[in-house]
Formats: C-alpha cells, structure tokens, sequence
C-alpha cells in the first residue's frame, strides 16, 4: 500500500474567527498566510512528523490538512473514538462523512496501513478518507473560541504512520500502530479485577450494604494473594441524589465516615476504590471558577485555582485509603456533548475557558495530570475521559459507554464492540476496561454467563455487579472461576471475526479459538425499548 502522509500537504487551510484562510506554502519556511504560519518538521528518524502553529494576532479555531492519493480499491477503515466507544465501532468500506478520531487503519485485503497522531497531542484530531486521499483536521480551538497563543509556538500534534509487514494480521498490525502512537504507556503493575455493585443497585447503597458487597467479592476471590477491589460508585458524596450527582466530595448520611468504611474493606479482604466527578459541584465556590451553571456549577479547570481544588480532594480520597479513584463525566462537562455526538465538532458549549492562550486539548491534559499527581500511588480509572489524552497519564480507561444490569442488548452493544475494538490499546495505551458484568434477573444468565466468560479471560480488568442474595449456586461457581483467571497475568485476547463482525463471536483466547452465541433465544426480546438508554 504505497500510502504515506509523513510528507508535505497538498493543502493547508486555516479556520479564524474571521472564516478560512488559505494558507501559502514556501519550501523553506512552511505555510504561511498574515501572522499564521504553519510548519512541519520531519525527525531524523522519518518516522514522525510534528506539527507547529504560531498566530501572534489572529484567534485560531483548527486548521486542515489534505494528503493526494489515488486510493486502490477496495480498502476497509477501522477509526478510534473521540472519547469512550458506542456499541459502533467496525471496519467499513471509504465513507467521506465518516469521522475517524486521532487515527485511522486501512486494508486492502493483503496489508494494513495505520495513520495518526501520537497521544497527548495539543488538539483535538479527526481524519477523513476518500478515494482522493487524506484529511486531518487539527482543532486547536479554547473551548467555544480560537486559541490566542501570542509569542507561544505551539506543537500541535506529532503525525505516524506504520506500513504493517504481511506476515501481521490486522489485529497484530492495529496493536503495533497503537505502540508507535504512545510511547510510554501506563499500566497497572498488577491484573485489576473485582466488584463494583452500580449495575445492581444504581446508587441505592450505604456504608453497610458496601461491607455486604465487599465480603461477597472477597468471598469470590477465595485466598489469592492479589485482592479485588470492590469500588464505590455514585450514592457516596453529599450531592447524591441532586441533579446532577456533583460534589462536594464527602460522605453523607448514609456513608458518614469514609475513611472508617475504606479501612473496614480492607479488614475485609478487599481494595477499596470510589468514584468522582470532578467538575461539578454544589457548593459555593468563588464565581471565577465557574465556567457555567446548569444542575450545579461546572468549574474551568483552566485555572490554577480549579486543579488546586480538584487535587485537594482526589487527594483526600488516596489519604482516606482508596487505592482506586474512579473520575467521571469531565469530557461532557467541558464540551457539552457525548462522544458519539460529536461528529467533527467536539464542543458543544457557547463557552470559552479563563485561559485563552491554551486550546482545549492541553488544558484538558493538564487536568488529567493533576488528577493522577494528587492520586499518589492509588490508580486511576478515567471514565467518559479522552484515551489519546489520558495514554500514559492513567493506568486504566473505561474504554466503552455503560453495560446495564437490566438491558442485555445495551451489554452486548457496548461491552462486545467495545472489548473487541478498543483491544489494540490494552498494555500500548493503558489497560482496557470494557465495563461490567451486570448479573440479574433481568439478564438472561446464558448470556452474561458468556459475557464473564470472555472478559475474564481478555488479560483486561474484570468487574462485575451482582447481589450475592439474587444468585444461584451455578453463578457463584463461575464468577468464582472468573475471578481466579482474572486475578493472574493472562495474554490478550483476540477477537477473529472483528473485519466483518461488529459483536465478534469467534475469540482467540490463550492457544483455545472459543465460539460464542450472543443472542441465540430467539424468544427474548434484544430491543427492550422499555429500557432507557443508560441503563
């Protein structure tokens, strides 16, 4: 595949506030159009190329990249996403609309091309594909507004790509592609599994009712040495219950001692681990923090102040003796939307940040360091969070939307899509975390019986959510056997029909190929249209 886009463009174009610009290209100084100038710098290896920007007066928005190919045909695409996954990943044929998130990969039925961005790059980065070639767009915009970097010169992202040797199947080659992009993945230095009671309960929990589940999963866990970890989800802080479900980030009367209830689940035989949504509150707060009111007030964490406040109390968690900290909601709370709303515009809101001399990206990043610094030594989950921002920042991403204890449609369209698709990033970016394993009555066990199955045995974190006094003897066993698996060092495992199958059922695991059927009763309905769709 004769493809490459470490070269010049055939065309680079400017969003301001003023509309598009044409950019002028010198061979010896880059692309250049008034005070904008756009150059790109070869490394000495040839197997990168970064991006810079500089703009002393004009407020930029994104810019836009366009590489000539004459495409053969026919190719299939398989794009990331912008945030977590939706039950939508796939390999499909050239769609010009599509939107392909930070990178792309591309087969011709004999080898695969893989083209992006390295992680942690200053703007949010999509591509588009056509038989003509290829489109990065680089948004580079502070929120609802373009950035103004003054005398700043900005790196804007560090292009890759990879031509895959024929002897790689996909799968390898989309692995290989994801070690070329992060450099130094974080990962954490044991297999992280256990309990997490959401997908049963909903919030409706207490300090006792978490020590019932913690002696459940530590009873599953039988005398393995690496523990579980039983995580508190949404029901613990003061705003439970308010619209919204922010902060402030301290118990309330049903947990009124957080740091007794962490100590109570380690006599217990468990990690205790919590969650947070770090960007909204509802208590007072000085007005320069709020960025906007709406259910609580949604801070800007442009400002220094801001990731003062949000470390004082993820680092009150790890004191408290959390050894995992699970922070939620922060890519919606700073752009507006979910990540299968974006499309090409990421930003939703009519709001700028305090600091308008950094775009959204690095601002975000900042962010997410703060959170892992102020954490210590506890680990860090990041849901609804930006996997091309957070690689190498957090050992663990939810890496897909919600599975569902009520819903086995919604499991079976987040949780196998997502385990299947966003494998290629477990150990190269962070460890993958599909979500749970929601067991109850309203989930035929069949399918979650195959649903445990096949994640304990992915070498990625297992969690499950299941009320020890809802279970049968048979279930107990298997999620008994799960745990064991789960709690050991495992290969990864490798979905075979992920190019034509968007819920694969054929998974390689270990040297053992395992078939799965993940809707053969043909009597119970898969659309539950009663169901809403965050369950």
């Amino acid at each position: 595949m004769e493809v490459s886009i470490l070269k010049q463009p055939n065309g680079v174009f400017v969003e301001t506030d003023s509309g598009w610009v044409k950019m002028v290209y010198d061979p010896f100084s880059g692309w250049s159009q008034g005070d904008i100038h756009v150059s790109m710098e070869l490394e000495e290896s040839k197997r990168a190329m970064k991006i810079f920007l500089e703009a002393n007066r004009s407020a930029i928005h994104q810019i836009r990249f366009h590489w000539m190919h004459d495409l053969k045909m026919p190719v299939i695409l398989l794009g990331d996403h912008w945030e977590r996954a939706y039950g939508d990943m796939k390999w499909s044929g050239l769609e010009p609309e599509r939107v392909l998130p930070w990178y792309g990969l591309m087969n011709d039925g004999e080898s695969t091309y893989g083209f992006g961005v390295k992680t942690g790059p200053s703007a949010m980065c999509h591509w588009h594909v056509d038989s003509s070639g290829f489109t990065m767009y680089a948004d580079v915009s502070c929120g609802s507004q373009g950035v103004q970097l003054g005398e700043r010169k900005l790196e804007v992202a560090v292009l890759v790509d990879m031509h895959s040797e024929l002897e790689l199947s996909p799968f390898m080659a989309a692995q290989a592609f994801c070690k070329i992009m992060c450099e130094r993945p974080l990962m954490p230095s044991y297999p992280v599994y256990g309990g997490n009671n959401w997908y049963y309960a909903y919030g409706n929990s207490t300090h006792d009712k978490i020590l019932e589940d913690s002696r459940f999963i530590s009873e599953l866990a039988g005398t393995v040495e690496n523990r579980p970890f039983m995580v508190i989800d949404d029901c613990w802080q003061l705003g439970s219950g308010v619209s919204g479900n922010g902060g402030p980030w301290i118990g309330n009367r049903d947990f009124p001692d957080m740091k007794c209830l962490a100590d109570e689940m380690k006599e217990i035989g468990v990690k205790p681990g919590i969650w947070c949504r770090p960007l909204l509150t509802h208590e007072k707060v000085p007005e320069s923090w709020i960025r906007y009111t709406k259910e609580g007030h949604f801070l800007d964490p442009s400002l220094p102040e801001v990731l003062a406040y949000v470390a004082s109390f993820i680092g009150r968690m790890h004191d408290w003796g959390y050894e995992l900290i699970k922070h939620d909601f922060s890519t919606f709370d700073i752009f507006g939307q979910w990540g299968f709303e974006m499309g090409s515009k990421v930003n939703q809101l009519p709001y700028s940040f305090a600091d308008r001399s950094r775009t959204s990206a690095e601002i975000i990043t900042e962010l997410y360091r703060t959170i892992a610094k102020a954490s210590k030594d506890s680990l860090i989950i990041g849901c609804n969070t930006i996997g091309h921002l957070a690689a190498g920042i957090f050992e663990i991403q939810r890496t897909g939307d919600d599975t569902s204890g009520k819903s086995w449609e919604r499991t079976r369209r987040m949780g196998i899509n997502t385990l299947a698709f966003r494998m290629p990033q477990h150990g190269t970016f962070f460890s993958h975390d599909a979500d749970c394993v929601g067991i109850t009555s309203a989930i035929p066990w069949e399918y979650n019986k195959q649903w445990l199955d096949v994640l304990s045995n992915s070498g990625t974190p297992l969690f499950v959510s299941a009320d020890s006094t809802q279970l049968s003897i048979e279930q107990r066993e298997a999620l008994k056997e799960a745990f064991q698996i789960a709690s050991q060092p495992i290969p990864v495992a490798e979905p075979l029909d992920w190019m034509f199958n968007t819920c694969p059922s054929r998974w390689k695991i270990a040297d053992e190929i395992k078939q799965y059927d993940w809707s053969k009763r043909n009597e119970i309905p898969l659309h539950d249209q009663e169901n809403p769709w965050w369950l």
